[in-house]
């Protein structure tokens, strides 16, 4: 006979949820992870309640629903829920108080095995609330516990130099070829080469600084590749221990940069519940420090954060400041983990025009959508220029210029070709969708164009 679980039935009724109240959230906690086939009702809720244990996969987006709702972190352990708690630590990457480098490793070695829990991780809302509450407290980052140094020999710049070089090379496939292009490959090489470097003693401690910030960039570029697959809450964990290893090097302006990441990944992943106090602690650390080009990615960042609140006013002030601090900035003044992603000016295009598009002035977004073109034209940028002609495209439909749109679109899906990336296969499925309207009413030109995005080969860019 089961015995009634206690601990989850006190969680609920401190959440104030119904049954049917909570079941309708894990259907959206779970479609938003990707599980679009979890089916949970009230009685589903009353099952658990009175003992029985439900899947993992269930439980995991159980206790993300309840997370969100309590506004912090509880894990199915917490919850009682054995079945998911007897071989994984729920909690990987999410907290502060792990060391780094152990996290990533264990993290990397999840994510390289393909584990269905760390793969099909919801995003964690009370998580993300946790690095603007560490940096606003300002305190100075606990030195590396000694036991976690071991003595693998001795390091010099030309070690840093490698990673550098290696991180340079694995983003330029990512942005020619899709975040699944090489995916495995920098895992790898971030569990292995980079933590043994960061466990490894250096010269001078400015190089052990400089060391674990140029690791700090392979982890945001292994979230970033976890990211375009469309798994925002394994990204979501990498970019937390990227965060933990820049306030290790004691760098302080790229804190403040994976502070910005962590907002822009809450927008993106539609959680923008503490979008705001994450850039304004990241503009907090770098006002007076940094070059016009960085501060500008910075500056619209808010600019979207702030349309995204409903501030509109506040949102085109802060995309005009953008606008002016990138204009005629030197873009080699960028340290390297700020180049490393790409033009400012094509990326304060995209933001500014992410920023009207959520006001709603879709013309002022198609124009900035088209203009980011500019700084990220050619092979090199296929993604990113495929993505924003998308984007542009969708900005025409809406305005009603559908032959202009399927235009544009045709541009998007040849550049698409060969591309694996989740959000490219949104893009062109999104396509479909902004033209089917259009298609019903008889539009001939939407008609031939929704056929040719129904036969691109999605299959092949996932």
């Amino acid at each position: 006979m089961t015995t009634g679980n206690e601990q989850l039935s006190r969680a609920i009724t401190e959440a104030g949820y119904s049954y049917a109240e909570l079941a309708r959230d894990v259907r959206t906690v779970g479609a938003e992870s990707g599980v679009a086939t979890l089916r949970t009702n009230s009685s589903a809720v009353a099952h658990w309640i009175a003992g029985t244990q439900p899947h993992a996969t269930a439980a995991r987006i159980l206790a993300e629903t309840l997370s969100r709702k309590l506004g912090r972190l509880v894990t199915p352990e917490q919850l009682g829920l054995v079945r998911a708690a007897e071989t994984t630590d729920h909690s990987l990457g999410l907290e502060m108080e792990q060391d780094p480098v152990d996290a990533l490793t264990r993290l990397g070695r999840a994510d390289i095995e393909r584990r269905t829990w760390i793969s099909s991780a919801a995003y964690s809302v009370p998580a993300a609330a946790l690095p603007a509450a560490a940096a606003a407290a300002d305190s100075v980052p606990r030195p590396r516990n000694p036991t976690a140094v071991r003595p693998h020999g001795t390091a010099g710049d030309g070690q840093i130099q490698a990673v550098r070089e290696m991180t340079t090379l694995f983003t330029a496939i990512d942005e020619r070829h899709g975040g699944q292009h090489g995916r495995s490959a920098l895992v790898q090489y971030l569990v292995s080469d980079v933590a043994t470097l960061c466990r490894t003693r250096f010269r001078t401690e400015a190089q052990k600084q400089r060391m674990l910030s140029a690791a700090a960039c392979v982890a945001y570029l292994a979230g970033w590749k976890a990211y375009d697959a469309g798994e925002a809450g394994l990204a979501q964990r990498y970019y937390l221990q990227a965060f933990k290893l820049t306030q290790e090097a004691g760098n302080e302006p790229h804190t403040a940069f994976i502070l910005r990441v962590l907002a822009h990944h809450g927008m993106e992943t539609g959680r923008s519940e503490h979008t705001l106090d994450l850039i304004d602690a990241a503009l907090t650390r770098v006002k007076g420090h940094t070059d016009p080009a960085t501060e500008s990615l910075y500056v619209v960042t808010r600019a979207r954060a702030l349309a995204m609140a409903g501030r509109g006013r506040e949102a085109v002030a802060e995309a005009a400041r953008a606008a002016r601090l990138v204009d005629g900035a030197d873009e080699r003044e960028m340290p390297f983990w700020a180049a490393l992603w790409g033009s400012a000016g094509a990326c304060v295009g995209t933001h500014t025009a992410k920023t009207a598009e959520l006001l709603g002035d879709y013309g002022i977004a198609e124009r900035h959508f088209s203009q980011a073109l500019w700084g990220a034209s050619g092979s090199a940028y296929q993604r990113i220029t495929a993505l924003s002609l998308a984007h542009a495209g969708s900005m025409q439909c809406r305005q009603g210029y559908v032959e202009q749109a399927c235009t544009t679109w045709g541009k998007a899906l040849e550049l698409m070709d060969g591309v694996r990336s989740a959000r490219i296969v949104r893009a062109a499925r999104s396509m479909r969708r902004d033209l089917a309207p259009f298609a019903h009413r008889g539009s001939q030109t939407a008609v031939d164009f929704d056929e040719r995005a129904r036969l691109w080969p999605a299959g092949e860019h996932a």
